[in-house]
C-alpha cells in the first residue's frame, strides 16, 4: 500500500517537460505570447511531431531563439514565419500553405474522394439493373439427360 501511494505521488508530481527554458523567455509578456503563438505553428525539424516549444532538440532551441530575436526586432508574425520557412522550407510548418506544389496535395484528397464516390455510384447503378434475359428452355438432349439423372 505504501509503495502504491508513493508511486502515485511521484506520478502525479511529474510535470511535462517543455523545451522552452526560463533563460529563453522574453521579459515582455506580450512579446513572449507572440513568440509562443509563432512557435506553435512551427515544427521541430528533428522531432517532426513536436512544435519547437515542446522539443528539447538543439535545432529547436536555436529556432526558438531566432523567433524571439525577430519578434524583438519588430517583425510581424508572418515575417518571422517567412524567415524560418525561407531557411528550412515548408516542412517546418504544421499547416503547409496552399500554393505552389503544396496545392497538388491540398486538391488531391478531395479529388480522390470525388473519384471514389463516382466509381461507387457507377458500380451501384450497374449492379442495380438486372439483366433482361429470361432463362432459356432446356434442349431435347438436356431434358433427356435430366430425366435420366432424376430416375437414378
Amino acid at each position: 500500500m505504501r509503495r502504491t501511494a508513493l508511486a502515485l505521488l511521484l506520478l502525479l508530481s511529474a510535470a511535462p517537460v517543455l523545451g522552452v527554458q526560463p533563460g529563453e523567455m522574453l521579459a515582455d509578456p506580450a512579446l513572449e505570447a507572440r513568440a509562443r503563438e509563432i512557435s506553435s505553428v512551427l515544427r521541430c525539424p528533428v522531432c517532426q511531431g513536436e512544435t519547437i516549444d515542446d522539443s528539447n532538440a538543439p535545432v529547436a532551441r536555436d529556432l526558438r531563439l531566432v523567433v524571439r530575436e525577430r519578434v524583438m526586432a519588430g517583425d510581424t508574425n508572418d515575417e518571422v514565419i517567412d524567415f524560418v520557412v525561407e531557411r528550412f522550407g515548408e516542412f517546418v510548418l504544421f499547416d503547409p500553405r496552399a500554393k505552389g506544389a503544396n496545392l497538388i496535395l491540398w486538391i488531391a484528397g478531395p479529388a480522390m474522394l470525388l473519384l471514389g464516390l463516382c466509381v461507387a455510384a457507377l458500380y451501384l447503378r450497374r449492379r442495380g439493373t438486372a439483366p433482361d434475359t429470361a432463362p432459356r428452355p432446356l434442349s431435347e438432349d438436356e431434358a433427356r439427360r435430366l430425366r435420366e439423372i432424376l430416375e437414378e
